[in-house]
C-alpha cells in the first residue's frame, strides 16, 4: 500500500498524469465540434423540405379543385415566335401590364405573351372581320372608301379589345373575393386566437372558403406558400394586396404587417379589419339599392305605364268603338 502511495506522489508520475489528462482534452476539444452534427442547420434543412412540401400541397389542391389549369403555364410557340420576332416586350411589357394580368389572375409568361400577341392580332382579326362584313355579308350601299374608313375604325377599337378583357376579368375576380372576404377573416381570427400560427390559419381558410370564392382561395393559398418561403413576410402580405387590388385586402395586409412589425395581437387586427370590410360590403350592398329607383324610371315608363294604360283605357275604347 505503501508502495503505491509513492507511487503517486512520484513527480514522474504526476507529470505523466497531468500530460496525459491534456492529451485526451486536447483531442475532445478537437473531436467534438467535428463529430457533432449541427442542430440548427439540420433544423433549418427540414423546415425548408417542409414549406415546399406545403407549397407543394397548396398548387396541387387549386389545381385538382380547377381541372386543367394551373397558377402557370408555358406560352404557345407559334406565338411566342411572334413576339419574339416583332420584339413586342419592348413595347407591352411593363409593370403595369403584368400587376394587371396578376390581378385577373393570369400568372406566368403564357397570359403575357398572349396579351402582347392579341394586342398585334386584334386589329388585324377585326379589321378584316369588319371588310367581310360590308363587303360580302351586309352590302351595304356605301362607296368602297366609306367601307374601309368604317373597317379601319372597327380595326382601332381592336387594339384596346384585350385591355377591356382584362378589365372586366380584373372586376369579376374583384367582385368575388370581396364577397368572400369579410367570411374569410372571422375564419382567420378564430384560427388565429386558436393558437395557430398565421400561415396554417390561411392554410386552413383557403381550403374552407375554396367552395364557394376559388379565387379568394387561390390568392390565401399563394399568401401561405409566400409566408414559408420568403425571407420577410412583409413581402407575402404585400404581394396580396397587390394581386387582388382590392382596399380592403391592403388595408388588412397593411394591419398584419404593422402587427407583426410593433408586436401588437394579431387577432385584435383582424377583429377591427373583418367589422370595417364588413360595413364596405353592406354600404355598398345600400348603395346599390339606393340607386335602384332612379334606374326603374325608364324602364316603366316604356313598359309599365303602356301596359297600364291599355288595361286602365282599353274597355272604355272597346265601348266607345262599339257604339
Amino acid at each position: 500500500m505503501m508502495e503505491f502511495i509513492d507511487t503517486i506522489m512520484r513527480p514522474q508520475f504526476i507529470i505523466t498524469l497531468l500530460a496525459a489528462v491534456s492529451a485526451f482534452a486536447t483531442v475532445l476539444t478537437i473531436a467534438i465540434p467535428i463529430m457533432s452534427t449541427d442542430r440548427m442547420s439540420q433544423r433549418m434543412k427540414v423546415m425548408a423540405t417542409e414549406r415546399d412540401k406545403m407549397r407543394a400541397q397548396r398548387m396541387a389542391e387549386l389545381a385538382t379543385e380547377r381541372p386543367g389549369a394551373s397558377l402557370r403555364q408555358a406560352p404557345k410557340g407559334y406565338m411566342q415566335h411572334i413576339v419574339d420576332q416583332l420584339n413586342l416586350r419592348k413595347h407591352f411589357d411593363s409593370e403595369e401590364i403584368r400587376t394587371k394580368l396578376k390581378m385577373a389572375g393570369l400568372r406566368g409568361q403564357a397570359p403575357l405573351v398572349t396579351y402582347m400577341f392579341f394586342r398585334i392580332a386584334m386589329p388585324i382579326i377585326v379589321f378584316c372581320g369588319a371588310l367581310f362584313y360590308m363587303f360580302v355579308m351586309a352590302k351595304l350601299a356605301y362607296p368602297p372608301i366609306v367601307k374601309v374608313f368604317f373597317a379601319l375604325i372597327a380595326g382601332f377599337i381592336g387594339y384596346y379589345l384585350p385591355n377591356v378583357f382584362i378589365h372586366n376579368m380584373v372586376q369579376k375576380r374583384q367582385q368575388a373575393i370581396k364577397q368572400a372576404f369579410p367570411d374569410s377573416l372571422d375564419m382567420l381570427l378564430i384560427c388565429v386566437q386558436s393558437g395557430m400560427s398565421v400561415e396554417a390559419a390561411f392554410g386552413k381558410v383557403s381550403k374552407e372558403v375554396m367552395a364557394t370564392s376559388l379565387e379568394l382561395a387561390e390568392e390565401l393559398s399563394l399568401t401561405t406558400a409566400e409566408l414559408s418561403y420568403l425571407q420577410e413576410r412583409r413581402l407575402a402580405f404585400e404581394n396580396l394586396g397587390k394581386r387582388t387590388g382590392i382596399p380592403g385586402v391592403k388595408a388588412v395586409a397593411t394591419a398584419l404587417i404593422q402587427a407583426e412589425r410593433y408586436g401588437t395581437p394579431v387577432s385584435q387586427a383582424l377583429r377591427v379589419m373583418a367589422k370595417e370590410n364588413r360595413d364596405i360590403r353592406m354600404s355598398e350592398a345600400e348603395k346599390k339599392a339606393a340607386a335602384l329607383p332612379p334606374k326603374l324610371t325608364v324602364p316603366m315608363i316604356l313598359f309599365f305605364l303602356p301596359v297600364l294604360f291599355v288595361v286602365i283605357l282599353g274597355p272604355a275604347a272597346i265601348t266607345l268603338w262599339g257604339s
